[in-house]
Order: C-alpha cells, then structure tokens, then sequence
C-alpha cells in the first residue's frame, strides 16, 4: 500500500472518530439537559397529584374550581381530548386538573413519559394537536406546553392565568426543555352575516 493512501485512511480515520465524538457529546448534553430538573421524582399518578398542588402553591391569581382526575391511559378517546395525543403508548401516568364547570375554558395536564421517550417531542405534539376550543362555548387563549426531565406540562387557559401557572411550574422545575406556545386562532364569521329586517 502506498503512503500517501495510508495518510488519506488515517486522515479518514481520524475524520470518523472526531464526528462520533462530537455527535456524543451532543447527545449527552441533551440528555443532561432533559434530566437536570429539580422536580421530585414521580413513581404513580399521585405524585404527579401532588406535583400539581405544588404548582398552584405558587401562583399568584385565583384558579377556578378545579379538579384532579387521573387520566386512564387505556382509553385513548380521554387520551386525545385530554392530551392530543393519539394514544398513551410513550406515557407511564398522567393527570388532569380541570373546572368542574365545562364552560369554563382552564386545563393543566402533567405526565411522565417512559425511559427511552423523547419528553421535548411529546410536549411538542401535545402542544400542537391538543384542541384549545375543546368546551362548549369558549376557548383558550393562551397554551404553555414543555418538559422537565421526564415530566411534560401543558396548561392552556386565559393569558394572564396560563402564565402564572407556567412561570410556576418553571420556578419548580429549575430547568425547562424547550417551551411551546400558542395561542388561540381567531374564530373566522362568514362574510355575510346580515338577516333581513321584518317590516
């Protein structure tokens, strides 16, 4: 073999292995990132029960009369309209704090995701397909979804009280993912909206 084909297979070589490296240590950081959280670990829904008192704990505007329900994750009609998601196949337990008056536009939903599971993407694809018009008769404004480790919040309400409830939620957490939000599309009225006058 030549020499100067012997540099070229090292240079190579050595190519190869600095790009492994580096996607390494990409990778690893990401993972330290989605890990580093200050949020207690959660073993079953009640824990997550529990994180979600501590939530309301520390905001500073009143919540409605909220509930917590604990989300079976067997029946992915609750799934989708309380998620997004199309099924629960990457969560291992999730909650629901909402009004016990369905015209009353407030949902905060925490879930931990299984090992192996991407918690950035999961709160992404809740954020993107969960409905905000989902009551009866009104909407939320504003939606607020992310991660903390293996924990993903998702809270979608009026501006003000959507806020409060993230920014504590994030004084909690220490550390975040990356953060989604939304807010709610304008309702679009047909063009003619005008009714003949009786005379």
């Amino acid at each position: 073999m030549k020499k100067s084909t012997k540099i070229i297979i090292a240079v190579i070589a050595a190519i190869i292995i600095i790009a492994i490296i580096v996607m390494a240590f990409i990778m690893n950081n990401k993972t330290e990132k989605n890990q580093n959280t200050q949020l207690p670990e959660v073993n079953n829904a009640e824990d997550l029960s529990t994180l979600l008192d501590k939530i309301y704990d520390g905001i500073k505007t009143d919540i409605f009369n909220v509930e917590t329900r604990t989300i079976d994750l067997e029946d992915t009609t609750s799934v989708k309209s309380y998620t997004g998601l199309e099924d629960a196949q990457n969560l291992e337990y999730a909650v629901a704090s909402e009004p016990m008056i369905s015209s009353q536009a407030y949902s905060l939903i925490l879930a931990k995701v299984k090992e192996g599971t991407n918690p950035s993407e999961i709160a992404k694809e809740m954020s993107e397909n969960i409905n905000m018009r989902k009551w009866i008769c009104v909407s939320a404004e504003k939606l607020y979804a992310t991660n903390s480790g293996n924990i993903v919040f998702l809270v979608m309400t009026n501006e003000e009280m959507a806020t409060s409830v993230y920014e504590s939620f994030k004084s909690l957490a220490g550390n975040l993912g990356e953060v989604y939000e939304k807010v709610a599309e304008e309702e679009e009225l047909p063009e003619d909206m005008s009714f003949p006058i009786p005379q």
